[in-house]
């Protein structure tokens, strides 16, 4: 008798074993188990990541190439600042365009935009509207201080890609 009731206990282990492994696989499934999820140690509220400009379905990947299909795409490079590291410097290129609207340019977005006669490439931390109208305040990724109040008028591309 204890022989059986022991038996059965480990059948029912390994079948609670057997379901926790099972359930836990699910829910990592469902969760999108091929999505790469970036990890990191110092989680800082105030970054943004850039909005979804380019569709996967505009993508075509083959053995000898990649193909992106984007409508007056232009490639940019940058000068070796370092206000945007680690995402951007003298080494990367980027993928621009021009954004045809203020509703193309969102938090967290990479935009090129005139200052006098300099070009600034800075990230949008801020979208908001004043009595002038739209506004976009930028921010270098490694700057302390904000550029200030950018008007769409001054954005001469957003950045929607970059290569290493």
């Amino acid at each position: 008798m204890i022989k059986k009731l022991n038996l059965f206990l480990t059948i029912m282990l390994i079948a609670c074993i057997f379901s926790l492994g099972y359930t836990s696989a699910y829910l990592v499934m469902l969760s999108g188990y091929n999505v790469e999820k970036p990890f990191s140690y110092n989680k800082d509220n105030n970054s943004f990541s850039p909005s979804d400009f380019i569709k996967e379905s505009d993508i075509r990947i083959y053995s000898d190439r990649i193909i992106i299909y984007l409508d007056d795409a232009r490639i940019s490079r940058y000068a070796p600042t370092g206000s945007m590291l680690p995402i951007l410097d003298s080494g990367a290129n980027g993928i621009k365009i021009t954004p045809l609207s203020e509703n193309e340019v969102n938090v967290g977005d990479i935009i090129t935009f005139r200052s006098g006669n300099d070009l600034i490439v800075h990230r949008v931390v801020e979208k908001g509207k004043d009595n002038q109208g739209t506004y976009f305040i930028t921010k270098g990724d490694n700057n302390l201080v904000s550029d200030g109040k950018i008007r769409f008028s001054s954005i001469e591309s957003k950045t929607v890609g970059v290569l290493y």
